[in-house]
């Protein structure tokens, strides 16, 4: 992947491969740009430049191949694997994570989900015995664990980001309203929930106005 590619097409690109997705699924094999610009409120020369920067796809009077165009993405956005995760807390948002079954048909598979409450511990959440987090440690040492989500009150975080530093984590999906220090080697993906619903609030507030 080239460098200089902003992070607004980055994340235009799980857009792109659920459209394409959706577009098999409905037996289209060939889409032209403007085509796809219409269904994804987007412009043709958005959709172009944004794919040009990861090679060439289309052509000219044809469009794009929707099967190669997906398996494209698909590898770029690294899919041709499997992930394991495991989610630090077992609360509601960490329950939600590990029931919603679209991660796994996409390459992420839940192995485990650590909690500190008693109440919690020993559940169990299609398949996953929510464990003592107190385990954590001993667990990443022996399992491959590609990505930690961090699904507790930020006030927690303290307690185990050492843990996932220390064992070599390589990626963390952060939903901790809290901004992690981690080395260079760790990737961190932020989820501010509150924060995309104080964005929306604001774009209410602005319609409301009529701006």
């Amino acid at each position: 992947m080239q460098k200089d590619i902003s992070i607004a097409v980055i994340k235009r690109l799980p857009r792109y491969y659920r459209y394409l997705g959706d577009l098999l699924e409905h037996g289209v094999t060939r889409i032209s740009s403007n085509d796809l610009a219409r269904r994804m409120n987007l412009t043709a020369s958005q959709i172009r430049q944004d794919l040009n920067k990861f090679g060439c796809f289309g052509q000219q009077g044809y469009g794009y191949n929707v099967e190669l165009l997906y398996e494209e993405i698909k590898a770029i956005l690294g899919l041709q694997r499997t992930y394991n995760l495991i989610i630090i807390g077992g609360g509601n948002l960490g329950q939600t994570l590990a029931n919603y079954g679209n991660f796994q048909k996409r390459g992420f598979k839940f192995t485990a989900v650590f909690d500190k409450n008693p109440r919690l511990i020993g559940l169990n959440i299609r398949g996953i015995e929510i464990m003592d987090v107190s385990g954590l440690d001993n667990y990443l040492k022996t399992n491959k664990v590609d990505i930690a989500v961090l699904a507790l009150p930020k006030t927690n975080v303290a307690e185990v980001l050492p843990i996932l530093v220390q064992n070599n984590i390589s990626g963390i999906w952060n939903f901790s309203h809290v901004d992690l220090k981690t080395p260079d080697s760790i990737t961190v993906e932020n989820v501010h929930l509150t924060d995309s619903l104080l964005t929306l609030s604001y774009r209410l507030s602005r319609n409301d106005k009529g701006e």
